[in-house]
């Protein structure tokens, strides 16, 4: 069986199906949630998703697979929020437990195999430096889904959106309101809530904490909310190598919004994996939009071993431990919205915590989460299949 993930509409697909009669079809029926970073695929249902949507075997469908085919639309260097969708809620593909893989962090394999991939990005005048964004991205994905790339192509569309638009910046005077959107769907209780709040103190001028899952059925409202905004800081972890599926529709949303005005965009990203390199894509991702919607990429923080992290912001002194690149970052943060200018990306490790000890940690971690749910640390290694469902 070969699998195709496509994000093309109706009529579209109608011209081309023919090729894929026998091919196992994944597309957009309008009833897709968003991951919520539960980790409920890892350590209630191993291998499967618990949100029952349609969507929640995707881990299983990939492992069933000969080949995965994967047609999305050119999105900020990666693909559309419908396919990032798919793949976030595809995670239960990879066991929770970490190693090293070419010098970087990884999840270990829940399945033998190496799955090739193909991916196929539409989009109107994709440049160079855009395919090879594309390319660094899918490399990525690929890397902690043990996949292989099979091979990576472009097709011009007209029916796309072109590149950068040609906008004049707006130099009028800020806000003095600042927007913290926390777009982890964990709410208040994420990591990047943390982050977010151990910022806050530092600015200066009104601040206004909005919660992207608040708006999860009201993407609209937080759109415009966010239009009079002048500077907004994105709060996000990482899923599956870059931004997660919810915030790209709503950096879709601001972008498609002829009332956006120039904003100045600063990010805080975090994630489970030690290396705060990478985030690198995520970044990335975020600055593309910015070109793309006629805002400013102001830069930001990227943290790494987030999960331990988080929990060194309730500490006084982050400064004088493991945390102190990020207290550093976050300092560095402040100041830059303060003055309302640009930043490089600060990328922040755990600061003298051996890497092997970290891995350790997080290993160990599992399994008693796995028991809170009655399973057995080998039920956590469970190679789910189809037929069983």
């Amino acid at each position: 069986m070969k699998l195709v993930i496509h994000d093309l509409s109706n009529s579209e697909w109608d011209k081309i199906s023919d090729k894929y009669r026998d091919y196992e079809i994944i597309s957009d029926n309008g009833r897709i949630k968003s991951c919520v970073g539960c980790f409920g695929c890892w350590t209630k249902t191993p291998g499967e998703c618990v949100i029952k949507d349609g969507y929640e075997h995707m881990g299983m469908l990939i492992h069933k697979a000969d080949e995965v085919i994967v047609m999305s639309r050119y999105t900020y260097g990666g693909f559309s929020s419908f396919i990032k969708n798919v793949f976030d809620r595809s995670i239960g593909y990879v066991l929770p437990f970490f190693e090293i893989f070419d010098g970087e962090m990884h999840h270990k394999r829940r399945y033998p195999e190496t799955k090739p991939m193909t991916f196929i990005f539409r989009g109107r005048n994709i440049s160079e430096e855009d395919k090879e964004k594309a390319r660094k991205y899918v490399k990525a994905v690929c890397t902690n889904l043990h996949g292989e790339i099979k091979s990576v192509q472009f097709e011009d569309d007209s029916s796309c959106k072109a590149g950068s638009p040609d906008r004049s910046s707006d130099e009028a005077a800020l806000l003095p309101k600042t927007y913290l959107i926390n777009c982890s769907y964990r709410g208040e209780k994420s990591n990047t809530m943390r982050f977010l709040s151990k910022l806050a103190p530092a600015l200066e001028g009104e601040i206004k904490m909005l919660s992207l899952v608040s708006y999860s059925e009201q993407i609209d409202e937080l759109v415009k909310e966010l239009l009079p905004a002048k500077k907004i800081v994105l709060g996000m972890p990482l899923y599956v190598d870059g931004v997660p599926s919810a915030v790209l529709r709503l950096m879709q949303k601001l972008e498609s919004s002829d009332n956006a005005g120039a904003k100045k965009i600063y990010v805080i990203a975090n994630m489970g994996f030690y290396e705060s390199s990478q985030l690198t894509n995520l970044m990335s991702m975020v600055k593309s939009w910015c070109d793309e919607s006629g805002f400013t990429y102001c830069g930001g923080l990227a943290i790494g071993a987030g999960e331990m992290m988080g929990m060194m912001t309730a500490s006084p002194n982050m400064d004088k431990g493991p945390a102190r690149n990020i207290a550093v970052g976050l300092c560095d943060l402040a100041n830059a919205i303060n003055e309302a200018k640009p930043m490089e990306d600060f990328y922040a490790d755990a600061f003298k915590f051996p890497r092997f000890l970290y891995i350790l940690a997080a290993n160990s971690g599992w399994p008693k989460s796995g028991k809170l749910n009655g399973l057995k640390k080998k039920d956590l290694y469970k190679q789910p299949e189809l037929s069983n469902v």
